[in-house]
């Protein structure tokens, strides 16, 4: 491997591990803001048109047409890609514990294998059946938690929205191959980010009218911004940059760390006097993210003989 070559690869996983530490931010962040200052989906309509806006100036620099036929795929991508994905997330997140949806989020790989062998009828083999019975397990076990304890921030019916954003997304991830081979990415995203758009203001309109600015601190708009920016733009230019240099399976085990940088803010901002979310992690949490770990292992890698 030469020198560049290995330089290209330490340039990608670094940008990963920021991808990581964004979107490990951003379960806090975003909770911060959440119920109290923005309702969920008033924080969506301002996410997708903010991040509509920017990538809207990129798509104008590389401009591409595109084929009417590929219009409705377009718009079940903006539906189940921004839309649904967004406004499950948020609402889930608004009502459950930043801790408990960064380890569903993971549980992602399963639901997108679940999804291709039911959309694109692929094969699923004994092993990555095992993979989603135990991730499945891991799920389900942890929305029984939930429900079962009193903690101030997990609920059942937060987990619950998280994994319907999650299966959501395995859904846009699986529709919108066939798009990604025809058209750039600036493209695609553009108009996925366009025609979600259609459906979240009718949703969020309202709430998003609602905002009053003048209860927001510096802090406050920091956040907003950071979520903006961070995690709906400048994350998403960090994966196509980090997908040019290394295979998409790289980019996909970064997920697992989602949930180790939620925990590691989490434990900053209760050092740092802020809302504590330490609480709602204990040994039985451990236990249900480590049978989803599996369960993704499973499903997302192979024995090299079979390969």
């Amino acid at each position: 491997m030469s020198s560049l070559t290995k330089k290209q690869g330490l340039t990608a996983h670094a940008a990963l591990l920021a991808v990581a530490f964004i979107y490990g931010a951003n379960y806090l962040i975003a909770k911060g803001l959440m119920p109290d200052l923005i309702q969920a989906s008033g924080f969506i309509v301002l996410r997708v048109m903010g991040a509509l806006a920017l990538f809207g100036l990129l798509y104008m620099f590389k401009y591409e047409a595109i084929e009417k036929r590929d219009l409705l795929r377009f718009f079940f991508c903006g539906l189940t890609g921004v839309a649904l994905n967004q406004l499950f997330f948020f609402n889930g997140l608004s009502l459950t514990s930043p801790l408990n949806a960064s380890i569903i989020m993971t549980s992602n790989p399963i639901l997108v294998m679940v999804m291709s062998a039911i959309i694109l009828k692929t094969k699923i083999t004994s092993r990555k059946i095992a993979g989603i019975v135990l991730g499945a397990g891991g799920a389900i076990s942890l929305l029984l938690l939930s429900a079962s304890t009193s903690s101030v921030f997990a609920s059942a019916k937060g987990d619950l929205m998280i994994l319907i954003n999650a299966a959501s997304y395995g859904v846009y991830l699986v529709i919108v191959k066939p798009l990604m081979q025809r058209y750039k990415p600036t493209t695609v995203i553009f108009y996925t980010f366009l025609m979600g758009a259609m459906v979240v203001l009718p949703v969020g309109a309202q709430q998003a009218l609602a905002i009053d600015w003048t209860l927001f601190s510096s802090a406050d708009y920091s956040a907003l911004f950071y979520v903006i920016l961070g995690t709906t733009f400048l994350a998403y230019l960090l994966n196509v940059f980090a997908l040019k240099r290394v295979q998409p399976t790289v980019v996909s085990v970064y997920i697992y760390l989602q949930p180790l940088m939620a925990g590691v803010c989490a434990l900053l901002f209760a050092y740092w006097g802020l809302t504590d979310y330490t609480g709602d992690f204990s040994w039985k949490t451990l236990v249900c993210a480590i049978l989803i770990f599996i369960g993704v292992y499973l499903v997302s890698f192979t024995p090299k003989k079979t390969e």
